[in-house]
């Protein structure tokens, strides 16, 4: 089955409004920025997130931010967008924070089947309030419930027209499990080959998860904030 998408337009043309989207990558690595852009010109309203983090003012999810389109946010970090920042105090948008290593768990357990875990990270916290407390073995736990989405739109190294998606380095996280977790996966890869081209023992994402593939346009990959020293004379 041919997978492929002509356009990102078109991949994303059915999002509707008050969809749940997750979308993958880490800061600005391994983002969807072909998924995300054309999804600001569709601009679909009320649409409830799950990222690790929303990028920065202007770039990666920000866009979406500035367009209006997001009325709730689930996510482990938001320290480099001055605009969530903003729109969470003024109370525009609800923003659900948790542990990094805990919305990483909430997503692979949406993707298995796993209703809800139970995990230390967050007890003794705000993380804490109103979930269920159990103890184990002398110790506290919270329990989390698993994540799931409408959509998830992810971002590959290299990818077929069957779906079957490689990542490389930092874009491997959160892509990966947020391609099992949505009832839609859509996938940006930066190249697309035959099937015969892969190594099955390299594919991390089965095509079996993904329904759409388009290939992403060159461009330039931005740092958040660079933090290396200069070079010795």
């Amino acid at each position: 089955m041919n997978k492929v998408i002509e356009s990102a337009d078109a991949a994303v043309a059915d999002i509707p409004d008050g969809a749940t989207l997750m979308i993958g990558g880490f800061g600005l690595s391994g983002v969807p920025d072909d998924l995300i852009e054309a999804l600001v010109r569709k601009a679909p309203k009320h649409l409830r997130t799950i990222a690790n983090n929303m990028g920065i003012d202007g770039r990666g999810m920000g866009i979406m931010l500035a367009a209006g389109m997001v009325d709730s946010h689930t996510g482990s970090y938001v320290g480099e967008n001055k605009l969530l920042e903003s729109m969470v105090l003024s109370g525009k948008i609800a923003l659900t924070l948790l542990p990094q290593g805990t919305l990483a768990e909430c997503i692979r357990a949406g993707g298995a089947g796993i209703p809800a875990f139970f995990t230390p990270a967050g007890v003794g916290t705000v993380v804490a309030e109103g979930k269920e407390q159990r103890e184990f073995d002398g110790r506290l736990y919270i329990m989390e419930r698993a994540l799931k989405a409408d959509f998830a739109l992810v971002k590959a190294w290299k990818g077929d027209r069957l779906g079957n998606l490689i990542y490389r380095k930092t874009a491997r996280n959160f892509n990966p499990m947020m391609a099992t977790a949505a009832k839609i996966t859509i996938a940006e890869v930066e190249h697309l080959v035959q099937p015969e081209e892969l190594d099955g023992d390299q594919i991390v994402t089965p095509g079996v998860y993904v329904k759409r593939i388009i290939v992403a346009r060159p461009r330039e990959k931005f740092i958040e904030r660079r933090t290396t020293r200069k070079r010795a004379a």
